[in-house]
């Protein structure tokens, strides 16, 4: 399937996914993009006012030998996050995310992410994540702002006439 038929599979709700996971952001997106060569591919889906995902880092995104970087345990992180669009029901940014440590994150062992809204002031999005291992401690944690912005904010990443990639869905 060409990268343009994807898209218009996202568009019509066409496009296959697991039974209730949410759509990837973009087709390329880092952390969701079944497309990203070496992304994440992260699968989240929206239980209640809050999203969900399970995942387990692999090799290919560890930082030392069986340790998941940090850059790329931050990188889920935002990205779960970005999946509360579909609670607000509006297009959103990461204006500012911190990411604490609590425990080495493992290659291999699958954590279950939770992130939610705390609260909302105008166009800013308090959000929190949680992450916790298969014995149920707190793994790592995440807090942050997004910004809620025109779905025209999007256009910047666009490409000029002569190709490229096309603006994010």
């Amino acid at each position: 399937m060409s990268l343009e038929e994807y898209e218009n599979s996202l568009r019509s709700g066409t496009a296959p996914r697991e039974p209730g996971a949410l759509p990837p952001h973009y087709p390329s997106c880092f952390g969701c993009g079944p497309e990203s060569e070496y992304g994440l591919k992260a699968i989240s889906r929206k239980v209640g006012e809050e999203i969900h995902c399970a995942y387990a880092f692999s090799d290919k995104h560890a930082g030392a030998p069986g340790i998941a970087h940090g850059g790329a345990v931050a990188a889920l992180v935002d990205d779960v996050c970005g999946f509360l669009l579909f609670v607000v029901r509006e297009p959103a940014v990461t204006r500012q995310l911190e990411v604490e440590y609590l425990k080495p994150v493992l290659v291999g062992v699958t954590y279950d992410l939770v992130a939610r809204v705390e609260r909302r002031e105008g166009r800013k999005l308090f959000i929190s994540c949680s992450a916790t291992s298969p014995s149920g401690e707190e793994t790592f944690r995440g807090n942050g702002l997004f910004i809620i912005v025109d779905l025209s904010h999007f256009n910047q990443g666009q490409r000029d006439s002569s190709g490229g990639s096309p603006t994010a869905l």
